[in-house]
């Protein structure tokens, strides 16, 4: 009966790296969250890394299905994406202030919508919905009123509330994991589950 046990310690173990890593997430959601402009910048860095990087994965496969339909629709794609991440990688506050601008008039479309559509429709969600847009509306606004500073904290701010929220999401499925395998080993232990060693298969195995 080694084999269940060795498979629980490794699922054990697999779930234990899995609350780690959300761990180490949390606490870079808490530091980008006091440190802001760090956290735009480097979210503008990575985010050019990887145009950059999938442009290069682009352009090869468009070099892989030369003599294709997809191969000059590949090769526009391809450029375009290393064209911005270069973009971005040299330019990463303009670029910030750009997205900033663009989030800022996604709040204030989305809200207005909401807004209009909780008006209009009445349905059974209409205070959340009504409050909804009236908060997506307000935060557009302050977005708005605040630029260019705003450009320096909202993408970063966004970023590490990401990185917060993943980072709790992977302590709970590590820490609900490790509890469940351990759950499972104790009833195997004790003979509850169906296929577990009984007193007499144990005393049969010592003999």
């Amino acid at each position: 009966m080694a084999g269940p046990a060795v498979e629980g310690r490794k699922l054990s173990r697999s779930f234990g790296r899995l609350a780690l890593l959300g761990t180490l997430l949390v606490v870079a959601g808490l530091v980008g969250l006091v440190y802001t402009g760090v956290a735009t910048l480097t979210s503008m860095l990575l985010f050019g890394r990887l145009l950059l990087l999938g442009g290069l994965v682009g352009l090869l496969h468009a070099i892989e299905s030369r003599g294709t339909n997809y191969f000059w629709l590949g090769l526009v794609v391809a450029a375009l994406n290393i064209a911005a991440g270069v973009v971005v990688i040299r330019h990463p506050h303009g670029t910030a202030e750009a997205l900033t601008m663009f989030a800022a008039l996604l709040f204030l479309t989305g809200g207005l919508f909401r807004l209009v559509g909780s008006v209009v429709a009445r349905g059974p969600q209409f205070g959340w919905t009504l409050l909804q847009g009236a908060f997506g509306l307000l935060l557009g606004l302050l977005v708005l009123f605040d630029r260019p500073h705003s450009s320096l904290y909202v993408l970063g701010l966004f970023f590490s509330l990401a990185l917060l929220f993943d980072g709790l999401g992977l302590i709970a499925i590590g820490v609900g994991g490790r509890r469940i395998v351990s759950m499972v080993e104790d009833r195997r232990t004790t003979g509850e589950l169906p296929g577990a060693p009984t007193g007499e298969d144990q005393s049969r195995s010592k003999d």
